[in-house]
């Protein structure tokens, strides 16, 4: 237990110190939210990574859908790196960081507005985010309680608190550059710690192919009658899989949060550098969470997903570790939820802040006023994410971890089509952008509200989430070409600094 305090206490230190030493980078709305604009590679791909993978993704989703598909889950890991990270940093980077600033957008609906000329447009993308982003935050402390309860023997309200507490003060007092260099310190834990840890389960099973063998062994009726599926290469059932490797991993691509971060990179050559190390960062965090909840069913004799549900896996499959080990897994799931949640209040209160408050109500607020509104809804955020989580592990209200399960669906399948064609083609529209954010959002809700009128296929959030994301690619280019065409002043001036003109001095003045 004294290891463990200890540890802990170091890890909430180091965060906070590093939030008040970082008061420097806030002293305007640009240093408060983007960090001038400056960061580097590393800490701008440790921030990316961090921020796309929580304690959701280490005990519920690889829980989940290591139990559903058994090794074959390592797929969704794998995707989350191609997809998620190398094809959102070549697609996205460069041409978000050049047009963001070129538009002088600090937000994504910020974006919207200034790229397609709508006031209305981005007062909607503002409101989207609000809505969907507060389940998804109050869902971070979702994992934690089985842990920190396995750990410290403490009630789960306290450990919310807590963590909820020491983030806000590091984001209130250091803002962005706060949090991309605690991210990157909590990357190094989260990438240490998921070696260990299956280094560690997998020991226990007697290695790696002792481990895989008796996986072979499972079987389960219920799901497959084929032998060894949950340790075959795409598992019982790779339709379902796909599904979940384009939610998890397309899905970045349209989440503010995420996209924000390309805001924030110094220059092309970072983008280069950070496109390699979010790519690795990825591979080994995402591939190891999911390929270690591979072989949760290796428990399933202490496991009741009946009656504790599959956030019940990837505990009962930690709870043999040694204490030091056990100190680091704890964490290692704060780190993740940690940097997710600082993440998700910045973009929250900036959103609401710079593209609602200040553009439609106070419209001469001040930049240290800004500041002061931004800080103060981070606690509003945090306050809100923090009494959702409490009464959600008192009372087993369901809806709030439904309503978490369709944002990403929700924020992605809105935002991905418009935003993607936004940066490359002049040809998009504000009412396909309208007809992107309706479709996603009323597909989604009604998901929660009416499941059973979907097709089987899209009873599950997570199918419907990919099918919105991929129809928002559909939606967006057929809506714009029946629809009113873009003013081309506003068109041309969004896209000039793709191509800019410059003046060279000529050597030779005599032509051929």
């Amino acid at each position: 237990m004294v290891i463990k305090l200890s540890l802990l206490i170091l890890f909430f230190a180091v965060m906070v110190g590093i939030g008040l030493y970082c008061r420097k980078h806030t002293t305007d709305v640009n240093g408060f939210v983007l960090g001038g604009r400056s960061v580097g590679p590393w800490l701008t791909a440790f921030a990316y990574g961090t921020s796309y993978f929580s304690a959701v993704v280490f005990v519920g989703y690889a829980g989940q859908f290591g139990w559903k598909y058994g090794i074959a889950a390592t797929w969704a890991g794998i995707g989350n790196a191609l997809l998620g990270s190398l094809l959102a940093w070549v697609v996205l980077g460069r041409r978000t960081r050049i047009m963001t600033q070129h538009l002088d957008s600090s937000t994504m609906p910020e974006f919207f507005g200034k790229r397609f000329g709508s006031k209305s447009l981005k007062i909607a993308a503002a409101v989207i985010i609000f809505i969907f982003l507060i389940p998804y935050t109050a869902s971070l402390y979702n994992g934690l309680s089985r842990l920190f309860g396995m750990a410290f023997h403490i009630d789960y309200s306290v450990c919310v608190v807590v963590m909820a507490v020491l983030t806000g003060v590091y984001v209130i007092a250091g803002g962005y550059m706060a949090t991309a260099i605690n991210d990157f310190i909590q990357g190094i834990i989260m990438l240490v710690g998921i070696a260990a840890v299956i280094a560690a389960v997998l020991s226990s099973q007697g290695g790696f192919l002792a481990a895989l063998d008796g996986l072979a062994q499972v079987s389960d009726p219920a799901v497959s009658g084929t032998p060894g599926i949950f340790a075959s290469f795409f598992g019982p059932d790779p339709l379902d899989l796909l599904g979940v490797v384009l939610l998890t991993s397309l899905g970045t691509w349209g989440l503010p949060q995420m996209v924000q971060k390309f805001y924030a990179i110094r220059n092309e050559r970072a983008i280069d550098s950070g496109t390699v190390i979010s790519t690795l960062f990825a591979l080994v965090v995402a591939g190891g969470c999911y390929f270690l909840g591979g072989f949760g069913r290796l428990f399933s004799d202490r496991i009741d997903i009946a009656a504790n549900g599959y956030d019940s896996v990837v505990p009962t499959m930690l709870s043999g570790l040694p204490d030091l080990l056990m100190a680091v897994v704890v964490i290692l799931v704060l780190s993740a939820s940690m940097s997710t949640l600082s993440s998700l209040v910045l973009t929250s209160s900036s959103t609401l802040t710079l593209d609602l408050l200040k553009s439609h109500v106070v419209k001469d607020m001040s930049e240290k006023r800004q500041i002061l509104v931004m800080r103060c809804l981070v606690v509003v955020f945090i306050a809100i994410s923090v009494v959702l989580a409490i009464i959600q592990y008192k009372s087993n209200v369901t809806f709030i971890a439904q309503l978490m399960g369709i944002s990403w669906g929700a924020l992605a399948g809105a935002f991905l089509a418009p935003f993607l064609y936004g940066l490359y083609w002049k040809g998009a529209t504000k009412v396909a952008c309208w007809a992107s954010f309706l479709f996603s959002v009323a597909v989604m809700l009604a998901n929660i509200a009416v499941p059973h009128l979907f097709p089987a296929v899209l009873q599950s959030s997570i199918n419907a989430g990919a099918f919105c994301m991929v129809a928002g690619l559909v939606i967006v280019p057929v809506v714009s070409l029946f629809t009113r065409k873009p003013d081309r002043h506003l068109v041309d001036r969004a896209f000039s600094c793709y191509g800019q003109k410059v003046v060279v001095e000529q050597r030779q003045a005599l032509g051929d």
